[in-house]
């Protein structure tokens, strides 16, 4: 009834975060609209089409009738296939029972926390972290304790730094290698330390099989006392498709599960079957789409260091460039919207990815070479104007 009061919106939603990449995406097509030529370099999506051997199958499996609910922890065949991915890629043995196939690795991380965490446990997160993090943290009652990590050490938590802030409440320390905002990977040594500290580690693996240099783990190397979040977006172009998968620890799948059955019910039928045409077929089109990730990352590294920006530690994995821009402009959101408005490309500001990432902007190579030497020629112009 409306009695002239204005709406009452609850506090959970009131506080969540805007997440400025996507703030920062929807103004440039606004200005798109108006005819303005943006060049994208805002954004965390590939720029190739999904695999034809993924598309395929997607078509069979709706010709065939796959159109209906399927398991609420999703396929058995595809949660198999990503057993043999695991063990494949990673020489651990995880069981079919441990995993649950989600819409995407968003419902994943939702119903994780939903299931971990009590009003007022806590969750470890390196900051700069990806921005949602935070936010699904809260949403479930938790509260995210963050831990600057540097520049200069490669943006790589230190084990020792964890271990200070873990306490009574801690739940979970959460790590992502490769990293979104960093594109940088977390080394060996210190994912085995972490991996011995008693909270339960939950570790973002959306990324690998994005890496240039260097090795990718999976924690499930290090310990059993783990969740992984990962998913089709990324690695196989699937952003759309809405993919996502979460290996837990037994202990929790049936509350998990629970939550997947009043929520959400199953990940989409059909494109659970693309996802093993993915696991199973698509590693040529990988590692074609690898190669030229490769190649632009080494060009946009070489560029942005000529136009100014610090890079101490050059990224070697996902599709990201984290750049000190300290030396332009101290407010990253305002200079960010600034490239926007004056020199059409679209930019993530670093205060996005929490305090500590301040003053950097984030650059996304998931475009082709051509757009982004444009887009850096655009942005050596606004920078030479901001100079006089």
């Amino acid at each position: 009834m409306d009695n002239g009061e204005p709406p009452v919106i609850s506090k959970r939603t009131e506080e969540i975060t805007p997440f400025i990449a996507m703030d920062v995406l929807e103004k440039a097509h606004s200005m798109e609209r108006e005819g303005v030529h943006i060049i994208h370099l805002e954004i965390g999506e590939p720029d190739f089409d999904t695999p034809t051997c993924i598309k395929d199958a997607a078509i069979r499996a709706l010709t065939d009738g796959h159109t209906h609910y399927t398991h609420s922890l999703g396929l058995i065949e595809l949660r198999e296939a990503i057993c043999r991915h695991y063990h494949g890629q990673y020489g651990v043995t995880v069981e079919p029972d441990q995993i649950v196939v989600t819409s995407g690795t968003s419902p994943a991380m939702f119903m994780l926390f939903a299931a971990l965490l009590n009003p007022g446990d806590k969750v470890i997160i390196s900051d700069p972290h990806y921005a949602c993090y935070p936010n699904f943290v809260r949403f479930a009652g938790g509260e995210p304790v963050t831990i600057p990590v540097s520049e200069e050490d490669g943006f790589q938590y230190r084990p020792e730094h964890i271990q200070q802030k873990i306490d009574d409440r801690t739940s979970a320390i959460f790590i992502n290698s490769p990293s979104n905002p960093t594109g940088n990977i977390l080394g060996h040594e210190r994912m085995q330390a972490i991996a011995e500290l008693p909270p339960y580690i939950i570790s973002d693996e959306i990324y690998h099989g994005l890496v240039y240099e260097g090795e990718e783990h999976s924690i499930l190397e290090y310990t059993d006392k783990a969740f992984v979040l990962n998913g089709f977006s990324k690695v196989y172009a699937m952003t759309g498709w809405r993919l996502g998968y979460l290996i837990a620890p037994k202990l929790f799948i049936r509350a998990i599960q629970k939550v997947q059955q009043n929520f959400f019910i199953s990940a989409n039928a059909m494109v659970q079957w693309a996802g093993i045409a993915a696991l199973e077929e698509a590693g040529e089109d990988v590692a074609r789409m690898r190669a030229i990730y490769d190649e632009r990352r080494r060009f946009m590294i070489k560029r942005l260091k000529e136009l100014g920006f610090g890079i101490t530690v050059e990224p070697t994995g996902a599709f990201y460039v984290l750049a000190n821009a300290k030396k332009f402009s101290e407010d990253s959101y305002k200079l960010a919207f600034d490239i926007l408005e004056n020199a059409h490309v679209g930019v993530t500001p670093g205060i996005d990815f929490g305090t500590n990432a301040e003053g950097y902007l984030r650059f996304s190579y998931a475009n082709t070479i051509d757009n982004i030497a444009e887009g850096l020629d655009r942005i050596e112009k606004y920078l030479a104007q901001l100079k006089s």
